[in-house]
C-alpha cells in the first residue's frame, strides 16, 4: 500500500502498491510521476524554495510558505492523487 501523507510543510509518500511487479506497476508509476512532476514544477516555475528526498519506495517534500502558483500546483497534485485513490483504493490512501 501506498501512503500519502499530508502536513502542513510538506508531503511525504511512502509503499509500494503491490498491484503488479516492480517495473509494471502502473499504480507506482502514476503516483511516482506526480511526484516527481510536484517537485519540478515548483523548482521550474516558481521561485519557491522546496527540499526533497526521493528514493525506491520513499518521497519526502518539503516547503514553508508557498506561493499562489506553488500552492495551485500542491493542490493539482492532490487532485491526480485523489484520482489515483478513486480507482485504486486497495493500493493507495492518502492519510
Amino acid at each position: 500500500m501506498i501512503e500519502v501523507s499530508v502536513r502542513k510543510d510538506g508531503i511525504t509518500i511512502s509503499g509500494h502498491s503491490g498491484y503488479a511487479p516492480p517495473g509494471q506497476d502502473i499504480v507506482c508509476a502514476g503516483v511516482s510521476t506526480l511526484a516527481q512532476t510536484l517537485i519540478s514544477s515548483i523548482e521550474d516555475l516558481t521561485q519557491d524554495k522546496i527540499t526533497y528526498s526521493v528514493s525506491p519506495g520513499r518521497a519526502d517534500i518539503n516547503y514553508g510558505n508557498l506561493s499562489e502558483k506553488s500552492q495551485t500546483l500542491v493542490d493539482s497534485f492532490f487532485v491526480g492523487i485523489c484520482a489515483i485513490v478513486n480507482g485504486w483504493s486497495d493500493y493507495v490512501r492518502v492519510v
